[in-house]
């Protein structure tokens, strides 16, 4: 049989090339019908208008993309990592904490403050589980306003400072600083040398951390009140300004001692303390006449706020009153700008650190 006895009369072709031209039109037709499909797509997508005809299928395109990952990869081969649209937070904004406020919403008002009953260094330790090596704290809920270096001199005072660890260790991590204890320790019968001591104190706490604030703290004072906040303001900070041994008064204006908070702008800018005074009495008058040469002024907390108790005591043995100091506060200005920090001689003997102080333990040389 020839091809052309093979030709319809009617259609003019031949029979076998029918399946193929039909085959061709549907395709032109599926191709228009998906062009015209993506093309509405991308209108309904790009404006926002809601066509209704694609309402079904914008509910159901999470679980047709869920369904077409699972006929892809199957249960077991499903990829590692889907982006998740329900947190959007970049994850290293996550720990980042504000700064602490002004007033710490910690603190409790006024305390009782007792020292008839003796404390375990052991009990104190247990009683602050959030102190690191040395004493040191910073609050973790919130960024410190300040870096507080708390300097106390000290010889042979261990009853007392436990007393001050007990009491303070609390309040100071309450008013949310970022701090460090550092015991200066005397080594030797000399002449006790108080203000040297404070010298000696800021340089050293200066090789550990960036301190921006200085709170120098005679051991037997402590803190009736958490509101008396131990860190630096604009002006020098007298910090016990209600001792109970003056009847929680000042016993006059120029009092600048027990306890004190200078910046190291502040500090550097009177020649830190004195270095010349030897025994009791009389460095913190040269002090505040440091200040007010330099034109600044005492800032200090009301009197009820500043309520402070000290242990009673008897003076220690090398400690008897300077009979030079009347002397030597009178030549504040002419002596201040040579008998300071850079004038500072001393050596480190032993720097110990333990779980609720640092101690430095330094010769500071003969009268």
């Amino acid at each position: 049989m020839t091809l052309g006895s093979m030709k319809d009369p009617q259609l003019g072709g031949s029979p076998a090339a029918l399946p193929g031209a039909s085959l061709q039109k549907a395709c032109k037709f599926l191709v228009l019908f998906c062009a015209l499909h993506l093309c509405v797509t991308l209108v309904y997508y790009m404006s926002g208008w809601d066509l209704r005809i694609f309402h079904y299928f914008v509910e159901n395109q999470q679980h047709q993309a869920s369904s077409l990952i699972n006929s892809t990869y199957g249960d077991d081969m499903l990829p590692s990592v889907v982006p998740s649209t329900t947190d959007v937070t970049p994850a290293h904004t996550k720990d980042i904490v504000g700064n602490c406020a002004e007033t710490s919403p910690l603190l409790v008002g006024p305390l009782r403050v007792e020292f008839n009953i003796p404390v375990e260094i052991n009990e104190i330790i247990k009683a602050n589980p959030s102190l690191m090596e040395g004493g040191r704290y910073k609050p973790s809920e919130c960024k410190a306003l300040q870096k507080v270096a708390i300097i106390i001199p000290f010889r042979k005072r261990e009853s007392h400072l436990n007393y001050w660890l007990y009491y303070m260790h609390p309040v100071l991590q309450r008013q949310q600083l970022d701090y460090g204890v550092y015991i200066i320790n005397q080594d030797g019968s000399n002449t006790f040398n108080r203000a040297k001591l404070l010298n000696i104190g800021y340089m050293e706490a200066l090789k550990d951390y960036d301190y921006d604030c200085f709170v120098f703290s005679d051991v037997d004072i402590v803190a009736m009140d958490d509101r008396n906040i131990y860190r630096c303001f604009s002006q020098p900070r007298h910090i016990s300004v209600a001792l109970d041994k003056f009847g929680f008064g000042l016993p006059y204006y120029q009092y600048f001692g027990g306890v004190s908070a200078l910046s190291k702008e502040q500090f550097t800018k009177i020649n830190g303390f004195p270095n010349t005074y030897w025994g009791w009495g009389g460095e913190d008058d040269d002090i505040y006449n440091r200040i007010a040469s330099k034109g600044m002024s005492i800032s200090r907390p009301d009197s009820v706020t500043g309520k402070c108790r000290m242990i009673h005591h008897n003076r220690d043995d090398k400690n008897d009153p300077n009979p030079k100091r009347f002397d030597l506060i009178a030549r504040t200005r002419q002596t201040m700008n040579t008998d300071g920090i850079n004038s500072l001689s001393y050596n480190v003997l032993r720097r110990e650190n333990f779980p609720l102080y640092v101690k430095i333990t330094v010769d500071v040389g003969n009268p």
